[in-house]
């Protein structure tokens, strides 16, 4: 198996220091870690039938007014919903930042103003809340919505389209701005506010556009960028499924800053279009297929410095930038809290300071804060609840963060290596350290099962066996059934050799095969006919000195299957099949001709069989099991000690159609070897005929009378056992 290397993070993905990320544990990055997969974010957004809205051109100056000319222009981008999942597993709410590999990176409000063209100054988009919707709209929008478009404080979005979307062309001047509110809370409500309740939009954003002119005075850039961040640390907790916000904002962020899913454009723009989302409008092309959540995570795990674009907007043509937006960008910079009604997220740029042109030191700690849920009763202004927050966007102009022309980044780099996550993938999947795992305890239970014990105190003799029942244990919880462990029959401990057998069943019957190879059902004996194909791997019989051992043997599927030695006298020899659910050591033969046979060789004194008689009970159609391979590897290993009780169990079944069971059922078989002779016989090639069947069990009968070991032969009608 391949080995991790010296990579800490595949070992230790951090944080290494928990100081900022103090919420590692409830972020999805740990579920990642722990191999939950939730897969790709149901991401929410409405604005496919935006397009289907008739505006007049009253109604558009009123938009304008209003501040949303420029999101009115921006058309509905199909959002790459596993981009979206890969970028929401590195962003930590606790810094309201991404965590990527070269560092931390953020939308800022300067993002917001040049991708959205919206107000990043202004007032606070805060106001009265409302749990029904009647009183409200019937003021604003001159009706009222019945019980079936309306839910709560929020209308649906078909509701304002089915009454709104067309304006008359004689409307008055009150029916215009009705018509005009109505599209400006569907504009947000499937924009920069949508929710994740489908298609349904608070109606409390209307009487801020009552006044269209003081409606321009609001900061709607900061609003949704507190919401987009409230969203985003919503949706990075490993319990949620679901991401709403102003997914075009973040989606057309990633593709200036980041050279992961960017889509090629069919041809350069000659010039650019403000606002700067318009650079993705119309047709793309380059590969999507299999890109999935695992594809862009991993590109991401891996970001190099060359992948980012830390000034993307530094080439764009600023002539087009219009005159308000570009004498507010300088608070972009700011440090303060963005606020939309009850929801205040904190815009941190001195922790990005690289995507303004400076160099980035340490930063200073994030104070820990709760995010409050506050009421929202009708009729509840929630200015009087936020009054520290609404100080801080007050004061927004005195937090304008500057550079360091002596910050050294490599010191910040140590520092930011030692409190991220690192990665959010693990460089080995999960399965191939299970495995690791499993094998590194496999070797710890052979160390213990072939120390010597001879000379040994009494507490090391129990801190051995202690050590080998432990190891035992583990492999019985990992595996859910009984695990017994095999010494390596060889010089080194790196080799194994492995044999491989299958018997497999044809016939009319269903097949049953469990589909997670970790979990092994037992079934009953009527159950047992639907067996299908079961893989014996690495079966090493051992034996030690003078010894009586157990030697339960358990049959896996994809796992090596392993016999223990344990230094006790015990009855039992159990053959169990944990992953085709086969209880009580049942091999089935389901073919009609009984094409595939197992024969059980049992050595014991009082039934000593010539091979002669070996000869006689071997069907002509007898075949050896055939692995996928095309070869099987037939271990018989005799041993001289005397076997207490062998039986050999026929069992039929007819059950859809003629089918045939060969059981054998050893319940209570005890094999005693002495170390001396050990014969064996291993079939390299596949038999391609019964004559060459009928050979082999020949060559190998003499070899089991000579060592004067006991051939225990129950024979039936349609069953040999030998």
């Amino acid at each position: 198996m391949e080995e991790i290397g010296m990579d800490p993070s595949a070992a230790n993905p951090g944080p290494i220091d928990r100081s900022v990320l103090y919420d590692q544990d409830k972020h999805v990055s740990s579920a990642v870690w722990d191999g939950q997969e939730r897969g790709a974010l149901r991401c929410h957004e409405h604005t496919s039938k935006l397009g289907e809205w008739r505006l007049t051109p009253k109604q558009i100056e009123l938009v304008e007014k209003a501040g949303f000319g420029y999101l009115r222009k921006i058309p509905a981008i199909s959002l790459d919903n596993p981009l979206i999942s890969a970028l929401v597993e590195r962003w930590r709410r606790e810094t309201n930042t991404f965590h990527f590999t070269v560092g931390e990176m953020t939308v800022t409000l300067q993002d917001v103003a040049f991708l959205l063209g919206l107000a990043i100054d202004g007032m606070p988009v805060i106001g009265i809340t409302y749990t029904t919707c009647g009183t409200v709209c019937e003021k604003y929008l001159g009706k009222a919505p019945d019980s079936t478009y309306a839910s709560g404080g929020m209308v649906k979005l078909s509701w304002l389209k089915e009454f709104f979307s067309q304006c008359p062309e004689n409307a008055t001047i009150e029916e215009i701005e009705h018509h005009t509110r109505a599209y400006l809370l569907y504009l947000v409500g499937s924009t920069i506010f949508s929710t994740t309740t489908g298609n349904k939009v608070p109606v409390m954003y209307l009487p801020l556009f009552e006044n269209f002119e003081n409606a321009g005075r609001y900061a709607w850039g900061a609003a949704a960028l507190a919401f987009l961040y409230r969203a985003l640390g919503n949706a990075s907790v490993r319990s949620q499924s679901t991401i709403c916000g102003c997914l075009t904002l973040l989606q057309c962020w990633s593709y200036y800053h980041l050279n992961i899913g960017r889509p090629k454009l069919n041809r350069d723009p000659i010039h650019d279009h403000f606002p700067f989302v318009l650079r993705w409008k119309g047709k793309q092309s380059g590969p999507t297929t299999n890109r999935d959540v695992v594809f862009y995570r991993k590109a991401l795990d891996s970001l190099e410095p060359c992948d980012v674009e830390w000034l993307p907007y530094k080439y764009m043509d600023s002539t087009v930038i219009p005159e308000e937006i570009r004498n507010s960008l300088v608070l972009g910079r700011s440090k303060t809290m963005l606020i939309c009604f009850d929801k205040a997220e904190r815009h941190l740029p001195n922790r990005v300071l690289r995507q303004y042109g400076m160099l980035q030191p340490i930063p200073e700690d994030v104070p820990q804060w709760v995010r409050k849920s506050r009421g929202v009763d009708g009729g509840v202004d929630l200015s009087g609840k936020m009054e520290s927050e609404l100080n801080e966007w007050a004061d927004r102009a005195l937090h304008i963060v500057d550079g360091d022309d002596d910050a050294d980044e490599n010191e910040y780099m140590v520092w930011y290596l030692r409190i991220t996550r690192k990665v959010v993938g693990r460089p080995i999947s999960l399965s191939s350290e299970f495995q690791r795992t499993i094998g590194g305890v496999r070797e710890i239970s052979y160390l213990a099962e072939t120390f010597p014990l001879k000379g040994l105190l009494p507490e090391q003799f129990e801190s051995i066996s202690r050590i080998r029942s432990i190891a035992q244990e583990c492999l019985r919880d990992q595996v859910g059934g009984t695990i017994v462990l095999s010494p390596i029959v060889g010089t080194e401990l790196g080799k194994r050799t492995r044999g491989k057998e299958r018997v497999r069943r044809k016939g009319t019957g269903k097949r049953r095969r469990s589909n997670d190879p970790m979990e092994g059902h037992g079934a009953s004996e009527d159950e047992s006919q639907y067996c299908g194909m079961v893989e014996v791997d690495q079966l090493h019989p051992h034996h030690t000195n003078d010894e009586v051992d157990h030697l339960p043997l358990t049959v896996l599927e994809g796992e090596a299957a392993l016999l223990l030695d344990t230094p006790h006298k015990v009855d039992d020899m159990q053959l169990h099949d944990a992953t085709d659910g086969i209880d009580a050591s049942h091999f089935c033969d389901a073919s009609n001709e009984a094409d595939n046979s197992n024969m059980l060789n049992s050595i014991g004194e009082n039934d000593l069989q010539t091979a002669k008689t070996v000869e006689e009970v071997i069907p002509q159609s007898f075949e050896l099991p055939d692995a996928t391979n095309g070869n099987t590897d037939l271990e018989i290993h005799n041993e001289t000690n005397k076997p207490e009780d062998s039986q050999g169990c026929n069992a039929t079944n007819g059950i859809n159609g003629p089918q045939t069971l060969v059981a054998t059922d050893v319940n209570e078989a005890q094999i005693h070897g002495a170390t001396d002779k050990v014969s064996e016989s291993q079939p390299s090639d596949a038999v391609h005929s019964d004559q060459q069947m009928v050979k082999e069990e020949v060559e190998v009968a003499p070899q089991l009378s000579h060592e004067n070991t006991e051939d225990l032969a129950q024979q039936g009608d349609n069953s040999v056992v030998a």
